[in-house]
């Protein structure tokens, strides 16, 4: 992972996290991840508080099996948890309003898709 220690603000964490999802491969899988965890929250208001549970698991292993697989990277959520969940949402909100690929051409961090 690119040495994200010096970080000290969300403000400056999301230059750094748009970086670590040049590939929209993997913030599309983000964006799986994401929905499920929003379906999860619904459910578990709905139908049964079990569904909580399966909430960290579905947003983490879309989202992770993206960076293994697509970015190639480690996932900033090791190294910053709470900025990197914040950014998730951030990112899902971008795309809902398909303004994520200009953030990430207005970052410079684009990358060659595969």
């Amino acid at each position: 992972m690119n040495d994200a220690k010096e970080i000290g603000s969300y403000k400056a964490f999301w230059p750094f996290y748009v970086s670590q999802h040049r590939n929209k491969l993997c913030r599309n899988f983000h964006f799986v991840g994401t929905t499920f965890v929003f379906a999860c929250l619904y459910l578990g208001i709905a139908q049964s508080p079990w569904f909580f549970l399966a909430m960290p698991f579905c947003g983490y292993a879309f989202a992770w099996f993206g960076h293994f697989v697509f970015e190639r990277n480690t996932p900033a959520t090791f190294q910053y948890p709470l900025w990197s969940l914040m950014a998730d949402f951030q990112m899902f909100a971008y795309m809902c309003a398909g303004r994520m690929d200009r953030e990430v051409k207005r970052m410079g961090v684009l990358k060659s898709e595969p």
